[in-house]
């Protein structure tokens, strides 16, 4: 870890380590070191420029949800200490909704939901990121349907014109990190399926998932079996059947102890042309930014499956492009 404080064993330990430190330990402060002056911090709903933006929308998020808990569930990564390193940190947090904020008034729900962050680090500190929350999960919790919510923070922000816009390819931001991954064969499996997928061949889903797969999906959604993945993959991919699929990064990892793993971030950018994820069709140009995650293994001999899966975009954030659009609000 050359360049890095001496007190992190390793790469996963610095990324669980400073996440705890700021969000749970209430050491904001610490931003100052762990975060480059001029990060990007990218989510589907707005690029943030500059630490002390973040430093800012942190204590937002705090001040609304006081009791915030970051459970670190793994650290995909590569690179090196000297060259840099990208982890795609899988969270789960938990959280109470205390005080007033961009989720509006407070409600007192208790939150359960997963965030995929990718973060590229280099001497102590991250100048690069990739974020995204499962805001689909944490507002049908509040009681809100994540199209009625999109609305409603539109109109909270002063209307269409004075809204935060989302991320889209005209208003992304340049970062330090211009890296792909690295070339393990697991982070290639799962590019070769999700591309299969994504050109329409859903058959893909019975010959490389384990038929007792595991999967986590936008809206909280755990699904378990063949099923699951096909429904999932299908509507999107049918919400927007000419759009460009793009995987912008991939990682495959082999350690000891633990499985397998991939961890891809992909998007999909074209026009709303199809009945599926996001209802009738609009012609709206949407750009829809995703992580995955998936763990893979061998329950029957020389028969390799993806027996775990987790991938999140934002269905606000999608939502908000759709309405702002079509105007229909």
């Amino acid at each position: 870890m050359k360049g890095f404080d001496p007190k992190f064993r390793d790469f996963p330990d610095y990324i669980i380590g400073i996440t705890k430190e700021i969000w749970e330990d209430r050491g904001i402060a610490t931003l100052h070191d762990y975060y480059g002056a001029d990060i990007v911090v990218r989510s589907p709903g707005s690029v943030v420029l500059g630490n002390q933006n973040v430093i800012g929308a942190t204590m937002a998020t705090l001040a609304e949800f006081p009791d915030r808990q970051l459970l670190g569930e793994d650290v995909i990564w590569s690179g090196t200490p000297e060259e840099g390193m990208l982890s795609s940190h899988r969270i789960l947090s938990t959280a109470t909704h205390l005080a007033e904020g961009v989720y509006g008034k407070p409600t007192g729900t208790k939150l359960r939901y997963r965030i995929l962050a990718d973060c590229h680090a280099i001497d102590n500190k991250i100048n690069d990121e990739w974020l995204i929350r499962d805001q689909g999960a944490i507002v049908r919790q509040m009681g809100w349907d994540p199209k009625d919510y999109a609305a409603d923070l539109i109109a909270r922000e002063g209307g269409p014109e004075a809204c935060v816009k989302p991320l889209t390819p005209a208003n992304d931001v340049d970062g330090p990190y211009k890296g792909r991954g690295n070339d393990n064969e697991w982070g290639q499996r799962h590019a070769d399926l999700l591309t299969s997928m994504m050109n329409a061949d859903l058959g893909a889903v019975e010959r490389h998932y384990d038929r007792a797969v595991q999967t986590e999906y936008p809206g909280g959604v755990t699904g378990h079996g063949w099923d699951a993945a096909d429904r999932f993959w299908m509507s999107l991919r049918a919400a927007m059947p000419n759009a460009k699929f793009t995987i912008d990064h991939q990682i495959g990892r082999d350690d000891p102890n633990m499985p397998p793993r991939s961890a891809l971030r992909w998007s999909l950018h074209g026009t709303h042309d199809g009945w599926g994820a996001f209802g009738a069709p609009t012609g709206a140009e949407l750009y829809v930014l995703g992580i995955s995650h998936a763990e893979w293994g061998e329950l029957i001999g020389g028969d390799i499956k993806l027996r775990r899966e987790w991938t999140l975009f934002d269905e606000t954030s999608v939502w908000k492009q759709v309405l702002l659009a079509t105007g229909n609000l």
